[in-house]
């Protein structure tokens, strides 16, 4: 029920959008939304390749709260491109994987849960990076196809391309018992993943693309999963290694971000400081309506922490399930309640310049 209701929407998109390119009616100064990235801004598209309930959210509970059923966020309901192209006034944008073939002059999502700017990611279970922006050039190309060569670059040209990437190359090298890093210098590490991001930036230039939106990487160390792993099940205080790393991918990716800059023609960019912006709402989470900032709304074990959400075991649930998920930070071991990304989201559209700049993605439409 819950894939035929998807499929519903997506066609009732679809057609609406072919009628749109036959008549050619895309407003003046129209720009789409394209998604790349990893489980926070996945909305469905592992779905659709196979791989294992590790990298899915396919079943209950995930989606109970907005759209009663799992759609395969890894949420209650919405994630933080939803909320963003809300606000940017497209409508719900469908992953790229999706058997009702939208047409995407609104945009479409490419994220795959569990993925990294490194292809050795999850290799076999998730959409590596490079893989998405080739399904990006497929999308780009069929434009040229429908809406003919002048208005495919037109669009291409005046859309943005938003990005989340880089959480899962510093997971990867976690310590599977232990939870924790490898002893060592992990700066040419760091340099690997902004180097392959780097390469996925230039090639969406290359053909067209000009305005790029960016979450740095949050400070992972507090998630109730990274938490609960490295204290061996028990609370515990946050780790401290692994948000280092992220401190240090963040730097790097910033300075990568000015010189791509200084030397790409009409290059225009949004970096939102996720890091901080997480780490205001576990500080202060009273300002924000939140209660519950350390462990997940759904789970087992220390914050709800053991990545269970949604297992079940014998016909019985084997994770437990909070009474208000709008009091929530975290709805599962790893990801943002739907509150949450609301609330993200409009930090990514509105921010000041203490927590996204030089653009807020608003700003970066509107260019």
């Amino acid at each position: 029920m819950a894939s035929l209701i998807y499929l519903l929407v997506f066609t009732l998109i679809q057609m609406t959008q072919i009628e749109c390119s036959m008549v050619n009616c895309l407003p003046k100064n129209h720009a789409a939304l394209f998604i790349l990235g990893d489980s926070l801004f996945d909305n469905g598209n592992n779905n659709y390749i196979n791989t294992t309930m590790d990298y899915q959210a396919n079943y209950p509970p995930f989606g109970e709260t907005f759209f009663k059923y799992p759609s395969g966020r890894f949420s209650d309901g919405r994630m933080i491109p939803d909320v963003v192209a809300e606000l940017a006034q497209l409508p719900l944008l469908p992953p790229y994987l999706h058997p009702g073939h939208p047409q995407h002059i609104y945009g479409v999502n490419f994220a795959s849960g569990g993925s990294g700017a490194l292809r050795e990611t999850a290799l076999g279970f998730v959409i590596d990076l490079k893989t998405q922006v080739s399904y990006l050039r497929n999308v780009k190309n069929n434009f040229r196809q429908r809406l003919g060569v002048a208005e495919a670059e037109e669009l291409v040209s005046k859309s943005v391309y938003l990005f989340s990437v880089g959480a899962n190359d510093y997971g990867a090298i976690l310590d599977l018992n232990t939870g924790l890093l490898p002893p060592g210098d992990h700066k040419n590490y760091v340099d690997n993943v902004i180097g392959n991001i780097t390469e996925a930036i230039k090639e969406i230039y290359n053909f067209g693309g000009k305005k790029f939106g960016f979450v740095n990487v949050p400070g992972i160390g507090c998630s109730p999963g990274i938490r609960w792993a490295v204290n061996n099940g028990s609370t515990g205080p946050c780790y401290e290694g692994i948000s280092a790393i992220a401190r240090l991918h963040n730097s790097e990716l910033t300075k990568m971000l000015q010189k791509l800059e200084k030397q790409l023609r009409g290059f225009k960019y949004s970096i939102t400081d996720f890091y901080s912006a997480f780490a205001q709402l576990i500080t202060y989470p009273s300002r924000y309506g939140l209660k519950e900032v350390s462990g997940g709304c759904c789970g087992g074990g220390a914050y709800k922490g053991d990545g269970s959400c949604g297992m079940m075991k014998n016909g019985k649930k084997e994770y437990e399930l909070c009474d208000n998920v709008n009091e929530y930070l975290f709805f599962d071991s790893h990801h943002p309640t739907d509150r949450a990304s609301q609330i993200f989201a409009e930090l990514i559209w509105n921010g000041n310049l203490t927590v996204t700049k030089p653009y807020n993605l608003k700003q970066l439409f509107q260019l």
